[in-house]
C-alpha cells in the first residue's frame, strides 16, 4: 500500500516531488477533491494515470499549473476572458479550456486541439507544484465512475495498492470538482458545473452557455471530463425524487437509505438516514456531498432514495453529481 505522507511536512512535499519527477504517480489534495497526479509532459507516467483509474482514453485529463503565468507554457488564446477570470478565481476550482500548445502531449487532452488546465488553491497542491517545477495532470483518485475522494483515507481505499504516496492535506474544503469553462469559441460554454457558481463567472465575463447535460440522453462534451451520462457513482443504486416529490415510506422489511439536504425527521421507516448540511447550507453540503455517499455505500443497503437540492449557487454541481451518480447505463 502507498505511504500516507503530512502535507504539512516539507520533507513530505520534497519526497512526493521526488517520485513524480521520476514518472511515478503521487495521490495529493486540492480544494475539490484528491487527485492522482502525474507529470503533464511525461506521456508514459500519464499513461499509467489511465490505467491505475481504468480510465478510457477519451476522456481527457485537467492540469495543473502553479500559477496563472505557467498558462502561456501550454494553452494559446489566453484573451481577456481569460485573464479576468484567473485573476478574480485562480487559485481555486476553476477549470479553462484553452487551444493547446504542443508541450503538452496528446494522450493528456484525448488527442483533442485542446487543454484544461486551472491553478488549485490547497496549500499542499500549490507547494507540490512549486517543488516540481512542471504542471502536474490530475484527475480525481479514485476508479474510473466511482464517487470522487475528499479524503487521504478515501484515497487509500480504493487506490493505495497502485500509488507510491499519498500525501495527506485533510479533508477538500469544496467537496466537488472544479468548474470547467470553455474558451476556445467566440461564446464561453460552462462545460461542467463546479466549485465556481454560474453566477459568479457571469458577473465577470456576461452571459455563458451552458453544455453539461446532468445525466440526460445528450451525448458527453470531449473537452472536459465529468461529463458521461453515469459517473461519481456509489455501489447501491441511488434514486433521485423529483423537486416536491414525497419522500417515499420504505416496504416493510427493505433496507433502505435516505440521503437529504437537511435532516429531516418526518421519514420513518429507514434503515440509514444521511445529510448533506445539519442546517440546508449547500456549501457544506457540497464539501459533504462525497464523504456522505461513501459513507451509506457500507451500509448493506438495496437502494438510497436522493432529495434533490435548490439549483443555485453551488446546488448546480451538486445536482449534476447527483443526477449522473443516479444514472444507470
Amino acid at each position: 500500500m502507498a505511504d500516507i505522507l503530512d502535507g504539512r511536512d516539507p520533507g513530505a512535499i520534497a519526497r512526493a516531488a521526488i517520485r513524480l519527477r521520476a514518472g511515478g504517480l503521487v495521490a495529493f489534495p486540492t480544494e475539490t477533491v484528491y487527485g492522482l497526479g502525474a507529470n503533464a509532459l511525461d506521456a508514459r507516467a500519464v499513461a499509467n494515470v489511465y490505467a491505475v483509474k481504468n480510465r478510457p482514453r477519451f476522456d481527457p485529463l485537467i492540469v495543473h499549473v502553479a500559477d496563472a503565468a505557467a498558462v502561456a507554457d501550454y494553452a494559446t488564446g489566453i484573451d481577456g476572458r481569460a485573464r479576468r477570470l484567473m485573476e478574480r478565481f485562480w487559485p481555486g476550482p476553476l477549470t479553462l479550456v484553452l487551444p493547446k500548445r504542443p508541450a503538452i502531449p496528446d494522450i493528456v487532452t484525448a488527442g483533442l486541439d485542446t487543454v484544461a488546465v486551472r491553478q488549485p488553491a490547497h496549500p499542499v497542491a500549490r507547494a507540490l507544484l512549486r517543488s516540481v517545477q512542471f504542471p502536474i495532470a490530475a484527475p480525481s483518485a479514485n476508479p474510473f465512475g466511482y464517487v470522487s475522494p475528499t479524503t487521504a483515507a478515501h484515497v487509500q481505499d480504493t487506490l493505495g495498492h497502485a500509488l507510491d504516496e499519498i500525501v495527506d492535506g485533510g479533508p477538500c474544503s469544496v467537496g466537488v470538482e472544479s468548474s470547467v469553462l470553455a474558451l476556445d469559441g467566440p461564446r464561453a460554454m460552462l462545460l461542467r458545473p463546479g466549485g465556481v457558481p454560474l453566477e459568479q463567472l457571469e458577473s465577470v465575463i456576461g452571459e455563458i452557455d451552458i453544455r453539461a447535460s446532468s445525466g440526460d440522453s445528450a451525448r458527453p462534451d470531449p473537452r472536459s471530463p465529468g461529463t458521461l451520462p453515469s459517473h461519481y457513482a456509489p455501489r447501491v443504486p441511488l434514486i433521485l425524487l423529483r423537486p416536491g416529490e414525497a419522500v417515499p415510506r420504505p416496504a416493510g422489511g427493505d433496507r433502505v437509505g435516505l440521503l437529504t439536504l437537511a435532516p429531516r425527521a418526518d421519514a420513518p421507516g429507514y434503515a440509514v438516514r444521511g445529510h448533506l448540511s445539519r442546517t440546508g447550507d449547500l456549501t457544506e453540503a457540497a464539501a459533504n456531498l462525497f464523504a456522505v455517499l461513501r459513507r451509506l455505500d457500507t451500509q448493506n443497503l438495496q437502494r438510497v432514495f436522493v432529495e434533490p437540492v435548490p439549483e443555485t449557487g453551488l446546488g448546480r454541481a451538486i445536482m449534476d453529481r447527483l443526477r449522473r451518480a443516479a444514472a444507470r447505463v
